[in-house]
């Protein structure tokens, strides 16, 4: 955690050691400097300078150059990022506590992990181009819901933790009793204690951690959360327990580790009522905490309450099978203050290696790597049993409790830690006496033979090929599984890295990446992410480094953090940065939580008002609920603005109990509010706090800074202004900055130890959230520098207004600022559209496809409207091609219009036009093939084919299914 704007010496060593650098910046933003001249021109303005300062309000201008170390090559940059990680030191970890070292496949490595087709993918929310990633997060549902034996399961969540904090707020909404208390049992990781403390707190929920054996349900609860197998490894028998929560009235959830379940007695068979866990071990690495994919399955009685993302099956309008998102009203753009989550994202790419992990191996795979594992272990606990130490719980999975007894070699866990640290080994100490092991999927008999050296102090050590066979009581006993899973084909078809490299590029085929085309989404950011940024990620310095390993093993993580932070804290203005929030939804809830506490800490903890535009995120309002605040819209202008004396008379009528404001800046409708600087004066003058949400930050770097402008604390998306990619819906990085007077209040992390006395508890699993993603940024920052950053906010801006200036005549504007000028994205009204034509959003959207685009984000903010966002990274050819897209659309719409084209049966009504729609022997439609399948020159260069037709969604939500449909029902 960042807490000053003095300059680290680490930022000192930031040169170019004489090498002539090579402009980064020039290759990151798309318009060559003649096409920003012919750009700027048909504005009508003379510079960008001149385009700024009639776009952006002098009055909250950041007037000095930003102070950043020196633009970096993509060699130097690499070169630097590498002496940092090199500082990092990659012990062996036998740490456990949800998080083990595994083998990611190398064909899943390099044509997953590492391969833009499917990391530049976004939110599959336009489904007819993104089948492919759907399917694999179909796959990905069927193995949960197999290995869980649950009904259903969602397209992942952040964490584990945050997924028990989620089945926790989903088990208290559906209680029907009047019981406040939620049971968490002291065998469960502590991190995930500590994240359902931090929910549960501002909600008003006591949590009750005790010991399952013991708990006399002496106090009305509403649901408990079991581990299983426990964090010291124990396997417990839980049925007696979840029929006692059933019979008060509760709902059980077990965090239940996956591999396991291919050997144990599933949740679901044991009564559990909802499943959640991380798939980490299916292939994705440590990463220092992440990112990893969270899983959540439950009973489908509660499908419309499941937090997230669900894909499910429909079928196309020529009846095929076809994928989208489900139950789309759980949105929280619709909910709004309803919405019982703020979870507006999923862990896509890491979900999709961990399903593809499934495929590859298969169930056999899976069940021999688990036996392995398990094997080993016994071997372990063995041997240490003939050295003299007392093993735990006689049923275990791969984790053994370890106590240092009379007998021992060596007399305290302290000198065993200590050992196996000078081994290079990581052990996890639970207390003076007692520490446990976890084995895992690269443990080999000679990790077996250094740990049995670490215990014996010299003395001699088991024989590794004489340890006892495994019994059926070590193998889980009574728990072990009978029933069958990932029976289905696609587990049992791609066992070989041939099969499996063809079925992923099938998939990849099917989606529409920014491999294909730009992806013009208004709020969503999805600019260029530079292969030279993404590199470090794979490495082992940073990928091979457990979350709870020491601090003193992670000094290059440290030093990254340090500079990012100190970066973010430049470009932004605040005195503190948090890294832990992994997502920017949990941004804006830790950011809340952090006035919260402010307040309270000031003896003002009645506080509790939290004003909201009516323009906001929808996440704003659920998340404000999330932290026990209650929501009070405000409205905004005809010009999209917040309506100022509307404010004044929400923040008068509630200034005894305004907690705070959350404005996003520039606004929504795409405009640089003029009376900003006024809103957070208002809120200031009364009290309350000033949130601004940063998922427009795109529009400000290097322009204007939060804590300038007003703000105390501001979420920033990293995986939008700072570079990190959608990976198809997930993963994302939601840091906060905060004024000086809240950062005693930024999270801690009580595993690690991070955070002061007042911080708020943790909102994530790890420490630093999922910190192995973050070197993306700092690459783009150090590769950028203070004038490149700057020079990229001025060109989205002036893509943006190009856009908007070429477009205009064809689909109004709907805001503008003072000057007539947008921000970087703008709004186009499509409204009219409907009356003169029939002609809806989302037949524009997809006929978009036909010409090889994604849509901008459809009826969002405004109903009826676009918003279109370009960003700095594409060309002007490339915008060029989209505004002849669409004035290509709004041509075929006038043919609609005048009654040259049929009114349900045209161009747009019938698109996307797939290729097998198109191979009919007789051609019913009053259009040739050749306008629906090629409408414009580049069509015919190369063609994106959507995958299926338009996807009929109330006949999915209507015929519920979320899981792979047999074989048969794709012939």
């Amino acid at each position: 955690m960042h807490k000053s704007n003095t300059k680290s010496t680490a930022q000192l060593q930031h040169q170019n050691n004489g090498q002539k650098s090579t402009n980064f910046c020039q290759r990151h933003i798309g318009p060559a400097s003649d096409a920003i001249q012919k750009m700027l021109t048909v504005l009508s303005v003379s510079s960008l300078d001149d385009l700024i300062d009639k776009t952006v309000p002098q009055v909250i201008r950041y007037q000095k150059p930003l102070n950043l170390p020196k633009s970096l090559s993509e060699t130097a940059a690499l070169a630097q990022i590498k002496e940092i990680a090199s500082k990092n030191q990659v012990f062996r970890s036998f740490i456990g506590m949800g998080y083990y070292d595994c083998i990611t496949p190398p064909v899943i490595l390099r044509n997953i992990l590492e391969n833009p087709g499917w990391y530049t993918a976004y939110t599959p929310y336009q489904a007819e181009i993104a089948q492919g990633r759907m399917e694999a997060l179909l796959n990905f549902q069927t193995m949960i819901t197999d290995l869980t034996g649950l009904e259903i399961a969602n397209a992942s969540l952040l964490d584990e933790a945050t997924a028990a904090a989620e089945a926790m707020s989903m088990s208290y909404g559906l209680c029907k009793t009047k019981a406040e208390a939620f049971f968490v049992d002291s065998n469960c990781h502590p991190q995930n204690i500590e994240v359902v403390k931090t929910r549960a707190q501002p909600l008003g929920i006591e949590v009750i951690v005790g010991d399952f054996r013991t708990f006399t349900f002496d106090k009305p609860i509403f649901g408990a959360l079991l581990q299983y197998p426990a964090t010291d490894g124990a396997i417990y028998d839980y049925r007696n327990f979840v029929a006692r929560v059933h019979e008060v009235g509760g709902l059980v959830t077990v965090a239940a580790d996956l591999l396991s379940l291919t050997l144990l007695t599933p949740p679901g068979e044991f009564g559990a009522d909802i499943a959640v866990g991380n798939t980490q071990r299916f292939g994705v690495s440590l990463g220092y905490g992440g990112p990893h994919a969270a899983y959540f399955a439950t009973k489908e009685a509660y499908k419309r309450q499941t937090p997230g993302r669900i894909v499910g099956v429909s079928q196309d309008a020529n009846g095929n099978p076809a994928l989208r998102l489900a139950l789309q009203t759980r949105e929280q753009h619709i909910r709004r203050e309803k919405a019982t989550s703020n979870i507006c994202t999923a862990q896509v790419l890491l979900a999709v290696m961990a399903g593809m992990y499934a495929v590859y191996h298969g169930p056999d795979g899976l069940k021999e790597i688990a036996e392995n594992i398990h094997s080993l272990t016994v071997k372990l606990a063995t041997g240490l049993k003939q050295l003299g130490y007392q093993v735990g719980a006689e049923s275990f999975f791969d984790t053994i409790r370890i106590t240092v007894g009379a007998e021992s070699p060596l007399k305290s866990a302290k000198e065993i830690i200590d050992a196996a640290v000078s081994a290079g080994i990581n052990l996890r100490s639970l207390d003076d006496q007692t520490f446990s092991i976890s084995l895992d999927e690269t443990t080999t008999n000679i990790d077996v033979q250094n740990l049995w050296e670490i215990f014996a102090g010299g003395e001699p050590l088991p024989d590794i090929e004489n340890t006892p066979p495994l019994t059926k009581e070590s193998q889980g006993g009574l728990h072990s599984r009978t029933s069958s899973y990932l029976t289905h084909p696609v587990f049992n078809s791609y066992h070989s890295e041939t099969e499996l490299l063809r079925y992923l590029h099938r998939l990849q085929a099917k989606d529409l990446s920014l491999t294909t085309s730009m992806i013009p989404l208004g709020s969503c950011t999805m600019k260029l992410n530079s292969t030279a940024e993404m590199i470090p990620v794979t490495w082992p310095e940073f990928a091979k480094i457990h979350p709870f390993a020491p601090t003193s093993q992670t000094k290059g993580y440290q030093i990254m953090f340090e500079q990012l932070e100190e970066w973010l804290a430049e470009i932004t203005g605040f005195s503190a940065i948090s890294l832990q929030p992994n997502a920017g939804s949990q941004g804006e809830y830790t950011g809340l939580l952090v006035i919260r506490e402010y307040h309270a800490h000031r003896g003002e903890a009645h506080r509790n008002i939290c004003l909201i535009p009516e323009s906001a995120h929808g996440t704003n309002p659920a998340s404000a609920v999330m932290s026990g605040l209650k929501v009070v819209v405000v409205k905004c202008d005809k010009q999209g603005n917040i309506d100022i004396a509307d404010l004044k008379a929400k923040t008068e009528k509630n200034k005894d109990n305004l907690a705070a404001i959350m404005v996003t800046y520039p606004s929504t409708h795409g405009v640089f509010e003029e009376e900003i600087s006024e809103i957070c004066e208002i809120i200031h003058s009364n009290g309350g706090q000033v949130y601004m949400d940063g998922a427009n930050m795109n529009a400000q770097v290097g322009l204007c800074r939060p804590a300038e402008i007003g703000a105390d604390v501001c979420h920033l998306n990293l995986h939008k202004t700072f570079c990190i990619p959608h990976g198809g819906g997930g993963p994302g990085m939601g840091p906060i900055g905060v004024q000086s007077h809240l950062a005693q209040f930024l999270p801690g992390h009580s595993v690690i130890n991070i955070g002061g006395e007042n911080s708020s508890g943790a909102v994530s699993a790890a420490p630093w959230g999922s910190a192995s993603i973050l070197p993306i940024s700092w690459m783009y920052i150090a590769m950028m520098g203070a004038d490149g950053l700057t020079e990229a906010t001025k060109v989205a801006i002036l893509n943006a207004n190009y856009i908007a200036q070429r477009l205009e005549n064809y689909y109004p504007v709907l805001y503008k600022g003072k000057h007539g000028f947008i921000a970087h994205e703008c709004i186009l009204d499509l409204r009219p559209l409907k009356k003169l034509a029939g002609i809806e959003v989302e037949d524009i959207a997809k006929r978009l496809m036909d010409y090889g685009f994604h849509a901008p984000t459809v009826s969002w903010p405004v109903a009826g409207t676009i918003m279109v966002e370009p960003t700095e990274s594409e060309s002007k050819e490339e915008l060029d091609r989209f505004c002849d897209a669409m004035i290509l659309i709004r041509q075929e719409i006038e043919e609609i219009e005048t009654g040259k084209a049929d009114k349900q049966d045209n161009l747009l009504k019938n698109a996307p036009h797939t290729a097998e729609s198109l191979m009919v022997d007789e051609w019913k439609h009053g259009y040739s093939r050749q306008r629906a399948a090629y409408p414009a020159p580049w069509t015919r260069e190369h063609k994106f084919w959507p995958a299926v037709g338009r996807v009929d969604n109330a006949f999915g939500d209507r015929n519920f299914v979320c899981s792979c449909l047999p074989i048969e029902a794709y012939s």
